[in-house]
């Protein structure tokens, strides 16, 4: 995989994520209202230090590789990370998409917006054509967001616990031809 582009919204830019972009992360991601829907990998109580060993020894090294896309969610007019899109194209387990957001920005339609540019990127530039996205059952805004882009549920699975101390997870499917319909535009060969 190549870097990702710079993508824009009409409220949003979502951009490359730097090693300068650890504090910013740090101080937005390290919170239980983000953590709790998360699987255990993610270490809790975060680390002062968790968004710098982040960075440095998985999410860097992993983007150097190939291994995936990952997304900063930005505002408009501020710099500052208060969200993050990785898209991996390998089918994991765990999904080919996830996303967090900064507490603070809840309910105002910005991962929806930032889904629907990265969704509109890899389907329709990239070519993907299908997508596997998982959320802690009881998520209820991370389904929401899966509903309003496009997603079909497809089974409820144990993979995975999570910091809130359930295990089961939702699994959804997003295809690049549900995906066109839904945005009204033509099946790109």
């Amino acid at each position: 995989m190549t870097a990702p582009p710079t993508l824009e919204t009409e409220r949003l830019i979502l951009r490359e994520v730097t090693l300068a972009d650890a504090p910013a992360i740090q101080r937005n991601f390290g919170t239980w209202a983000v953590i709790q829907h998360l699987s255990t990998g993610v270490p809790w109580p975060y680390p002062d230090d968790g968004a710098v060993t982040y960075l440095t020894e998985r999410l860097l090294p992993a983007l150097d590789q190939g291994e995936c896309l990952y997304w900063g969610i930005t505002r408009k007019g501020d710099d500052e990370v208060i969200g993050g899109i990785e898209y991996r194209e390998e089918e994991r387990p765990e999904g080919n998409r996830g996303f967090w957001l900064a507490e603070a920005h809840w309910g105002r339609g910005y991962m929806t917006e930032a889904v629907t540019a990265v969704q509109d990127y890899l389907f329709f530039e990239r070519g993907v054509e299908r997508m596997v996205v998982v959320n802690s059952a009881d998520n209820p805004a991370s389904r929401r967001v899966k509903e309003k882009t496009g997603a079909r549920f497809l089974d409820t699975v144990e993979i995975m616990h999570h910091h809130g101390g359930d295990a089961t997870s939702e699994r959804w499917e997003v295809t690049r031809e549900a995906w066109a319909a839904l945005r009204g535009r033509a099946r790109e060969a």
